[in-house]
């Protein structure tokens, strides 16, 4: 239990960092995530479900590494949950941000088993990548996106909520 209140509070604050030059990737649980994208706070969360495999999720990437860069001084953050296979955090995933130059916070979702938390997170969702969730659970803000993100369409999708 320890461990877990410890494991989650480092990657809170992780998360709440700027980011570093050299990407790191934590593996987290769907608890661990669940935590982190519903905290009582005044912190926008767009949270991108994605794959190193999945070709309309590497075309839109870059449209999150632009929030993260615009919206930097604000209380908005971008969170990348991938969705690639643990075992190649290291022989595709990092190499894929590295080449790729992404400075966006990333995490790595543990859970293989979809039926177990997909429910949980987003009943509406198929499970198909990608898939986005606006976030402030303070605010009460919850949108929904089951397909690729257009140009400007987040900005515009962020702009609507005060912050």
């Amino acid at each position: 239990m320890m461990k877990s209140v410890f494991s989650i509070l480092l990657i809170a604050l992780w998360l709440d960092s700027e980011p570093v030059k050299s990407q790191a990737v934590s593996m987290v649980t769907f608890d661990q995530l669940q935590q982190l994208i519903t905290r009582p706070n005044d912190t926008l969360y767009v949270v991108n479900f994605w794959a190193t495999w999945c070709a309309p999720c590497v075309k839109e990437l870059p449209q999150f590494e632009t929030v993260r860069q615009r919206y930097a001084a604000k209380r908005v953050n971008v969170l990348l949950v991938s969705m690639d296979d643990r075992k190649t955090l290291k022989t595709k995933v990092l190499p894929f941000l590295q080449k790729r130059k992404v400075k966006s916070k990333v995490v790595l979702l543990t859970e293989s088993d979809l039926n177990t938390w997909v429910d949980k997170l987003a009943p509406e969702w198929s499970g198909a990548l990608p898939m986005t969730l606006i976030l402030n659970t303070k605010q009460h803000v919850r949108q929904f996106i089951d397909k690729p993100v257009k140009e400007g369409e987040l900005e515009s999708i962020i702009n609507q909520y005060k912050l």
